[in-house]
């Protein structure tokens, strides 16, 4: 008797151990999905995309910038090539232009002088930046035909993904090199 009370006992520990030991289990993620507030994600929308659903035709070359997503598409000319870039995109919806425009020029080892408008709201920054890793141009910069748009590279990786621009589209420096030498002037640019 006392050896079958001894099992009744051992199997009733057994069970309300493993019980406790579940809901212990159980708990932190119920109180991580109760009690933690949602944090969104520094994540690109890398969805390939077709050029056609955009432009008439790859004259030149095409850029689509999709700022919601945070990414660049590139198609060549010849549709030989198809890019997609994790990009870095204005801080706000009034600092982001959409629409259709072109690539005017291009500069390896741009300069920078902030707008008169990014002055206004931070006068402690420089006038002007020279080529360097102090610049916030990066390596390479791809003036658009909207004034003081760009897309360009950042020596601040932490930008990419993210939206931390006055207004430009940011690429990291090896990606925006390599963009750099598929683009000329009259390259087309889409941002949506």
């Amino acid at each position: 008797m006392a050896q079958q009370d001894s099992r009744r006992l051992g199997r009733r520990i057994f069970l309300t151990s493993s019980a406790a030991t579940l809901a212990g289990l159980a708990a932190p993620a119920l109180a991580q999905t109760v009690l933690e507030p949602t944090v969104p994600r520094n994540l690109s929308g890398f969805q390939a995309r077709r050029w056609q659903d955009h432009f008439g035709s790859l004259r030149n070359g095409a850029i689509l910038v999709d700022v919601n997503a945070r990414v660049l598409h590139f198609w060549s000319a010849d549709q030989s090539v198809y890019k997609l870039y994790p990009t870095s995109v204005p801080l706000t919806e009034d600092l982001t232009r959409r629409g259709r425009t072109s690539v005017v020029r291009k500069v390896e080892g741009p300069s920078w002088s902030p707008t008169p408008a990014m002055l206004k709201r931070n006068p402690e920054w420089p006038s002007y930046v020279p080529p360097g890793p102090d610049n916030p141009l990066g390596t390479h910069a791809l003036y658009l035909g909207w004034k003081y748009y760009r897309i360009h590279g950042t020596h601040d990786t932490r930008k990419i993904g993210r939206r931390s621009s006055n207004g430009c589209i940011g690429l990291y420096n090896e990606h925006i090199a390599e963009l750099y030498q598929l683009t000329g002037p009259g390259t087309q640019v889409l941002l949506i």
